[in-house]
């Protein structure tokens, strides 16, 4: 049975390849083919969805772990690994019959998502839902057979599941970070979403959606919003280990333009390394330590608190906001030659940056939150 570390060392194996395709990913601003197929050998698209599908039924966080391995080594295919792979942890949720379609014909099935409800609309029909709206920022959309969408119901917001026949893509993607994730607008015309294909969002969003009862394991208790946006921050987490390990490199062997000085005798390189590393180091830590406890609280089929549920959201906000500090520190003092194409560092700039910009990551939204419900006063929806 494939283990957690063993996915993660297939991940740091890939790193070497995804570094010389970043380049091609932006230019092609998709994901490549080939890398996909990478993934998939790998069994990385598969490390959380059940294993009654294809997969390993390992601990939803295992994806984290593995997006900041990926991270290093290209921040766009990170950023839709992780996408994808949290995707099929989501389709777990869902009624049998929509995971049987789902996974009908090949376990590494690819879903991407747009969560924005407010451009959406399920109005009530026979056996379930009319869906009209456009969605946007539906990253890994041009390799995904189906896409996952919320939109506000009669009652209450809903998840809808979609096959790419019901839905077309328009190529809004022009940008200046993630470029390789091709995260496009997804345009849906008065489609009918059988019922079965569909869960209220309250359901997600405290661990009792409809494949809790299918499954009834860890990945299924877990109150949806505790978790799912380290699936944004890891890859930023990776990216940041990305660029603190070429800085390393760069200081270890390079010189001054002018002087020809070794770089490797520069204090404030010296300082500025130290202080992001150690950022780096303490956003992993953090991540993890609250995956585990997630983990470990549903693994007991125990709902966290209304303090923990903040101090979750917080620290999603946190990890991105830790790993683009780190990020920022070693660019500026990157030189000139920094800004050229052939630079990872620019481009982990650019990605982090762009990535950053998630509103599940706001910072100012979610430490706001944090404040209020330690304060005594209630929070809004927003958290949870």
């Amino acid at each position: 049975m494939t283990t957690r570390e063993e996915l993660v060392q297939r991940a740091a194996a890939l790193v070497p390849t995804l570094k010389e395709r970043a380049a091609e990913t932006e230019e092609r601003r998709q994901a490549l083919p080939e890398t996909i197929e990478d993934l998939k050998a790998a069994e990385l698209i598969v490390a959380a969805q059940p294993p009654c599908y294809g997969g390993l039924g390992l601990d939803f966080d295992v994806v984290f772990d593995v997006a900041t391995e990926l991270g290093r080594g290209c921040g766009s295919t990170a950023w839709c690994y992780s996408i994808w792979a949290s995707h099929n942890w989501l389709l777990g949720l869902f009624p049998k019959p929509a995971q049987d379609e789902y996974w009908a014909s090949d376990p590494n099935t690819l879903a991407s998502t747009s969560f924005n409800p407010f451009r959406g609309k399920a109005e009530a029909a026979s056996g379930g839902y009319r869906l009209s709206g456009h969605w946007d920022f539906s990253s890994g959309c041009d390799a995904a057979q189906w896409v996952l969408l919320i939109a506000n119901g009669p009652e209450t917001p809903v998840m809808l599941l979609l096959p790419r026949s019901d839905y077309s893509i328009e190529d809004t993607w022009f940008v200046s970070g993630l470029k390789g994730t091709g995260s496009k607008d997804i345009l849906v015309d008065d489609m009918f979403v059988p019922e079965h294909r569909t869960v209220p969002m309250p359901l997600m969003r405290e661990g009792m959606a409809p494949g809790r009862d299918v499954h009834n394991t860890a990945n299924q208790r877990i109150p949806q919003q505790c978790i799912l946006p380290f699936t944004l921050a890891s890859p930023i987490l990776g990216m940041a280990r990305g660029a603190v390990e070429f800085f390393e490199a760069r200081i270890q062997h390079g010189s001054s333009a002018r002087e020809g000085n070794p770089l490797s005798e520069v204090p404030s390189y010296h300082l500025r390394l130290a202080e992001s590393s150690a950022e780096v180091w303490a956003a992993l830590s953090i991540m993890q330590r609250d995956c585990r406890e997630i983990m470990e609280r549903a693994h007991r089929d125990e709902l966290p608190s209304i303090n923990d549920r903040a101090r979750y959201r917080r620290d999603h906000a946190y990890v991105a906001r830790l790993s683009v500090r780190a990020i920022d520190r070693l660019f500026e003092a990157s030189g000139g030659h920094s800004l050229y194409d052939s630079s990872p560092m620019q481009r982990f700039h650019r990605d982090a940056h762009a990535a950053s910009h998630h509103v599940g990551l706001s910072w100012d939204t979610l430490a706001e939150q944090y404040g209020r419900v330690r304060a005594g006063l209630e929070p809004d929806r927003r958290l949870v």
